[in-house]
This record gives C-alpha cells, structure tokens and sequence, in this order.
C-alpha cells in the first residue's frame, strides 16, 4: 500500500480504504455516541475553509489547548492540511508557561476546550500581541463556540484547501511541541510531516491490531507519544474510544473493551496495586492461590522453563490471571508503556497473565519512538526493547544515546543555539539519557545524564533506578532520592495512603483521616522505615538511603513539582521541600 507523504492524507487513506463507522467514540451523557470517518472529513473540510476566512495564511501558528476528544483531531488535521502550524499545549501548565509558549510561537488563533481553559487564556490574551481570537470546544457563556469556524466556511470554495494542501511537502513544518523541560522556559520542538509519519511506518509492525480492531485513549494528545498513536491507529482503521478520566478508566475499559491502549508506568503501578488488594480481600484458599499465581508470575520468562513450571503456569492462567484479562476488558493484545521506566517485575507479571506491556522510549526530540518491545520481535524484561527499523543508534564515552533517523527532529524554535547543542549536521540527535545495548539487540536506559549525581564522598548515585527499586514496595506510591553533593543518600518518600491506611486499621493503629497526621504518626514512620531497609538491601553500601522524610500529598504538576508526563522537577521539588533538605542534612 501506498505510503503516506503528509500527515493529513492518512484521514484521506481511511475514507478510501477501511471508512469506518465508529472513527472516533465520546460518551456522552452515558452512552457511546460515534463519529464516523466520512463525518470527520466533511469536518475537517469546513474547518480547514473556516481557519481561510478568518484569515489564517500557511505557516502561522495556531494553539490547542484541551483535553483529549474528538475536536481536537478535527482541529489537528483541518490546521495542518491549510500549511498552518498546529501547536498543541497540555491543559494543565501554568500561566507563566502559557504566556512564554503564546508569545514565543506568536500564537494567532487558539482553541480551548473547557470553561476553565477558555477563562485561563481570555486572562492573559491582552498580554498576548499576536492572539486574535479564542474559540472553546464545550458552549461557555461569552466564549465563541468553535463551531462558528465551521459556519465561516461558506465564504471559501474548497479548491482553497486544496490549492493550500497541494503544495505542502513531505519535510514541511507540521507542528511545534513545546517540551515541558525539568528545567528552564520550554523548547518548541519543530517536527515535519515526515518526522511523525516516519515514526508511525516504524512503529506499525511492533503494535497489533487491524481496521476491526478498537483502541481506549487517554494518555493526553497534546504529548507526541499519544498524538503520533492517534495517526498510527487512524491509518490502520483502529476504532479510537476516549476514555472519560482517569477515575472511569476501568469502568470505560469493561466497555469498549479495548484491543490495544497506551499507558503510563503510574498507571500500571495503579492497575497492579489495584489488583493486589483485591486478592487481599479474599481469605483462606481463594487468597493462597491468588498469592501463588502471583509467585508463578514473579518467575515468568519467555524460553528456557521447566515442564513444571508451564504446568503450574497453566493452572494459574486458568484459575487467576484470567480474571485479570477479564477486569480489562478481556480482549487486550497489547498496552504500550512509555514516558518513563517500568518495574521488570510488572512486565514479567503481566505477561506471565497474557497481557502484554510493551515498553518502549523515546522523546519528543524522535517524534517519539526509538525502541520498543514487542511480541514479534522479542520481548526482554527491564529493557526498552529493539531499535525501530528506521533508527540508527550509538553511545557516546559516557554512555549517552544518540540517535540518528527520519523521526529526529527539524530543531528547536527560534533557539539555533540549543538545537546546536543536541544535533550535529549530519543529524545525530544527543538524547540526554545513559543506556547499554543488551544481547546486542536490546536498549536499556540507566539514568538520565542530568540526574546522575555525586556524594560528597566522590560516588554516583543513578536515582531513577534507585527509585524504581524501591516504589515495588506496597506502601510506596512515590520516591524522589536526593543527596547530591552530601555524605549519604536521603529520599523523600510519598506514601501509599490508601493502602497506609488500610495496613493501619488491620494492625489496630489508629491515624488520623488527614495526610498530615498519617505521614506523622510513628508507626507509620517506622513501618516505611522497615520497608526502606528490606530494598536497601539491593544496593551498596554507598547508595543506601539512610534517611527519608514522608510527605503529605503526592508531587503534582500544578505546584511544578513534576511535568505533565509525571517526570520530576528535581530542583523545583528540591526547593520547595528545602525546609526538609535541611532537617535531613542540617546536621552533618
């Protein structure tokens, strides 16, 4: 089949080939309502028509600023196929970052989807030069609904768009991301149609699925990750479902019944724990073999076990992991993992229960994959599996990754000198991270390079892998190690609370109903203090944490303390907690 040049043809390759009656599903007041793929190019068509009326010429900037629903991928393709620039900014930065990116991309036209990110950006549109005008997606009292941009299409005959799209060319601008960057203002990553498009022909044969196959989305769009999916699964003629939130993930999931659904470590993390406590509940024989199917998991590897072990694995497939495929949705071929490092563990676990978690990395810089694991070309626990066909990759004397392909992208905006700094002229792209080949076919990331850090006592310390260990525990939700330039490593310790909680009223301690009185009382101290020791114990003498302070609410991006795809802000968090920073340290 014919490949696509331009992003925007892929909705043109789905009328053609596989038009589908469900393209996009929302529910609304209760129930699925579909749009179908003929309805969203029609859509797409009057946008693209109205965008011309109002005067937006190629090349300007255009900001989407929503959750994820079906308007936004409307907005998306009738933005791109007119050779403006679509920039799409998470829904929940500050304002300081809003006003930096509006100005920094001379945003003209801007999208929002709720009450609350129309009123958040109609604050600082007068310190907002270029911005002309704000439309919103939901129907907002003194908001103009989006929909009048479809009711200017009248004014413009379609051969406009098409003498517009006609000359758009394959390394053509598409969009401009702007990184959300643990340090300093955000990047505007610029990455062409052919930068995106590579990485979905890439990543086609690692995800499975066909045109009768549905999907549950949810990640946010806005994050190339999840954006450069919606495109892979529009070509394929995947049914896309959006889930409602987080909070009905599972409920959403019973529903749609989902073939394939991307996710964060977080979220699996949930999933598992979730799970967990369920077979807590259960007493006498139900909960042995419920905790021996989950020891059976612990041991799973592809090759090389025992009859034995199949024969035991057999049974636990039958009498318990199949409940698991059940609780999510029963059909699931694969859950694509990425943003950040997953447990081994749970790989190991969830594919010993047939639901594989294919892990995989990238950045926002490679449009985004690099590599991922996947059932046909192997699967190898606690790497990020073999490089993308399309991707060359080599480390540099202190074990950075770079990397070098189609996807890498065109550079950072209006900043020569950064992108500089990250990518040579024969395009090989610095990533930032440390990693390793294994078996000589197999990615794995140590660390990131900036967060590596050394004792005073000359030793590095690699947190995420530290912190990775140590969330296995149960009653660890989040764990920051902090330490540079002291004697020891120390952490700051985000307990589980609801499982805090549950632990305490079995073991008679009583806490209080607030955070702050449970993170304070000492036998919970002591316990975490327990759990602490146990994966200490994996470690050498030097990277031990021999002190740790809980706190009372897990980071959030609100406060800065983490970026919207759940990395830490070290230094912000640093200085927020300084007072804690110093009652670990102040005494040495």
């Amino acid at each position: 089949m014919k490949k696509q040049e331009r992003l925007f043809d892929i909705v043109y390759h789905q009328l053609e080939n596989f038009p589908q009656e469900t393209m996009f599903s929302t529910k609304i007041d209760g129930k699925w309502v579909s749009t179908s793929t003929k309805e969203f190019v029609e859509k797409v068509n009057l946008v693209s028509r109205g965008l011309i009326a109002l005067g937006v010429e190629p090349g300007e900037k255009v900001a989407m600023v929503s959750g994820n629903r079906v308007e936004w991928n409307i907005m998306d393709i009738g933005i791109q196929q007119i050779g403006a620039i679509g920039v799409p900014v998470y829904p929940n930065i500050s304002t300081k970052d809003y006003k930096y990116i509006f100005g920094d991309a001379d945003i003209k036209v801007c999208f929002t989807g709720d009450e609350e990110l129309y009123n958040k950006i109609h604050s600082i549109k007068a310190e907002l030069p270029t911005l002309n005008k704000i439309f919103c997606f939901d129907e907002v009292e003194g908001a103009t609904h989006w929909s009048k941009v479809m009711d200017e299409a009248e004014k413009v005959d379609i051969t406009e768009v098409e003498n517009r799209s006609k000359v758009i060319k394959n390394g053509d601008l598409a969009t401009m991301i702007y990184t959300s960057g643990t340090t300093g203002n955000p990047k505007g990553v610029m990455l062409s149609h052919n930068n995106i498009l590579s990485n979905v022909y890439g990543s086609l044969p690692r995800i499975p699925g066909d045109s009768n196959s549905r999907c549950l989305t949810f990640l946010p769009v806005c994050h190339v990750y999840e954006r450069m999916l919606h495109y892979l699964y529009m070509h394929v003629g995947f049914s896309i479902h959006f889930a409602e939130s987080l909070d009905t993930i599972g409920e959403n999931i019973k529903e749609v019944k989902p073939h394939v659904f991307t996710a964060v470590p977080r979220l699996i993390e949930k999933v598992y724990a979730k799970i967990i406590a369920k077979g807590d509940e259960l007493t006498g024989i139900k909960r042995a073999l419920f905790f021996w199917a989950v020891s059976v998991g612990e041991e799973f590897e592809q090759t090389g076990k025992s009859g034995w072990y199949k024969f035991k694995l057999k049974i636990a497939r039958k009498l318990i992991f199949s409940k698991w495929q059940e609780a999510l949705g029963g059909e699931v071929l694969a859950i694509a993992s990425g943003a950040a490092a997953l447990q081994p563990r749970l790989a190991r676990i969830f594919l010993a229960a047939e639901i594989p978690i294919l892990e995989g990395y990238g950045l926002t810089e490679t449009s985004p994959v690099i590599s991922v694991n996947c059932l046909k070309n192997g699967i190898k626990f606690g790497t990020v599996g073999p490089l993308l066909d399309n991707v060359e990759v080599k480390f540099a004397e202190d074990g950075e990754i770079i990397v070098k392909g189609p996807s890498v992208m065109m550079g950072y905006y209006n900043q020569p000198e950064k992108t500089k700094e990250v990518l040579t002229d024969d395009g090989w792209f610095s990533t930032g991270d440390i990693g390793e080949m294994i078996d000589g076919k197999f990615l794995k990331i140590t660390d990131r390079k900036k967060e590596i850090f050394k004792t005073s006592g000359g030793k590095y310390i690699i947190p995420q892998m530290m912190e990775n260990k140590f969330k296995e525990s149960r009653f660890i939700e989040q764990l920051m190690v902090i330490g540079e330039g002291q004697k020891h490593p120390a952490a700051f310790v985000i307990p589980a609370y609801d499982f805090v909680r549950e632990w305490a009223h079995r073991k008679g301690v009583k806490v209080g109903d607030d955070n702050k009185s449970l993170v304070e009382h000492p036998d919970v101290i002591e316990r975490i203090a327990e759990e602490i020791e146990v994966y200490n114990g994996e470690f050498g003498q030097f990277e031990k944490i021999k002190k740790f302070e809980l706190l009372p609410e897990e980071f959030s991006v609100e406060k800065g303390e983490i970026t919207p795809t759940l990395k830490f802000k070290r230094k912000k968090i640093l200085e927020i907690h300084a007072d804690l920073v110093e009652k670990i340290y102040g005494n040495q």
